[in-house]
């Protein structure tokens, strides 16, 4: 029996990705949602043919639904749309939509009952305790589809209990600016920030790898999807981003997960778990490669990472308003408003201010999300 799947994100990096994996394993296509690219998603409804696509941009929801009035796929708009369409029944949701954005649908498919694949790191950042508390009551796997913590994930098959772990390793590539000092990064541009060395991935993410709040944040979602204290959560910078993350047990062995860097890799283990199948991507040499790397982070030049780590020792609210700090300060700069060191600054400064509580709702992960963001435009 075909899998049915639905795709949140599909027009974007990791969901096109996910489609390439759809092709070769001959799965369905439940339902397609994106954020405003009309073109691109009225291709993809033409191909898979989904019973369901939304839009999150409710003009852009009305323009595909004219553009595809001639197919039988069902068009809705906004974050309701979204939702309903990760409420469907399916044996998996893809979450790969970037930002806060991809919280509300996860918490939607989970309700539902739905495996989750979740790319979306945002979800855990900003509302981990309600996602994990959520997914626990409903029997609902979270199954990590970001490199990094697939690898952790990969690298825990077999382990038997929780306590003979160690440490978790999370490996950063370091981005387009690594062994720069922070005066090297005053007049950096966004062409330049956007050049990473090993990645192909959308703007937001690219520009967070720039700034290693990326790192920050998967650090955070580590914790959540892995159960693990902060202080048992390293990260080293690999340039070659073969090794793609480690997993230390108690006995000081080491085991991790090896690849070329091909995100297809990380969504279809997510997508055929606890099953490997043969996939596109090549097959890694590493005579091809010669050397591999190793170095400690930048602390004092990449200080995104320390204002992630102190957030989520702090708990609460505080990683939620790191992340959407960010994410209005990350799109200020690609939008040229603001310089590129400025990120970090911002993103500090609205986690010193931020207010908390430790039992917190839906509603206020959403009152933080907009306090956060304010208060950075406030700043610019």
């Amino acid at each position: 029996m075909k899998k049915l799947l639905t795709i949140l994100g599909s027009t974007g990096s990791i969901g096109t990705q996910a489609l390439e994996v759809v092709d070769l394993q001959g799965y369905e296509v439940l339902a397609l949602t994106a954020g405003s690219n009309v073109d691109v998603i009225e291709q993809q409804i033409r191909k898979y043919t989904p019973k369901y696509a939304a839009l999150a941009d409710e003009k852009a929801a009305g323009e595909l639904a004219l553009k595809v009035a001639d197919t039988s796929t069902k068009v809705l708009s906004g974050l309701e749309g979204v939702c309903f369409c990760a409420s469907l029944e399916a044996d998996y949701v893809l979450n790969s939509v970037v930002g806060m954005a991809g919280l509300e649908p996860t918490l939607a498919a989970i309700e539902a009952g739905n495996e989750i694949a979740l790319a979306n790191k945002e979800t855990l950042v900003a509302g981990g305790a309600l996602v994990t508390k959520n997914a626990k009551n409903k029997g609902v796997n979270l199954l990590p589809v970001d490199s990094e913590h697939s690898a952790i994930f990969q690298s825990l098959q077999g382990c038997a209990d929780k306590k003979e772990i160690k440490r978790l390793i999370l490996t950063a590539s370091g981005g387009p600016f690594f062994g720069r000092k922070r005066a090297d990064l005053e007049g950096v541009t966004v062409e330049q920030a956007l050049a990473h060395p090993n990645w192909s991935m959308g703007a937001k993410i690219t520009i967070d790898s720039a700034s290693m709040m990326n790192k920050g944040l998967e650090l955070i979602e580590a914790v959540w999807l892995f159960d693990m204290k902060p202080e048992d959560i390293d990260i080293v910078v690999h340039r070659q981003s073969v090794i793609h993350s480690l997993v230390e047990y108690c006995d000081n062995s080491v085991i991790a997960q090896l690849g070329v860097p091909d995100m297809r890799i990380p969504i279809q283990y997510a997508l055929t778990y606890p099953n490997r199948i043969v996939s596109p991507v090549k097959q890694l040499s590493l005579t091809d490669y010669g050397t591999l790397t190793f170095e400690k982070p930048d602390y004092e030049t990449f200080g995104c990472i320390n204002i992630c780590r102190e957030a989520i020792k702090k708990g609460g609210l505080y990683p939620a308003a790191a992340n959407s700090a960010n994410e209005a300060a990350n799109l200020a700069f690609r939008q040229g408003k603001i310089r590129f060191l400025q990120i970090e600054e911002l993103v500090g400064d609205a986690v010193a201010n931020a207010f908390s509580k430790e039992d917190y709702t839906l509603a206020d992960v959403n009152e933080t999300d907009k306090w956060a963001r304010n208060y950075v435009l406030e700043r610019i």
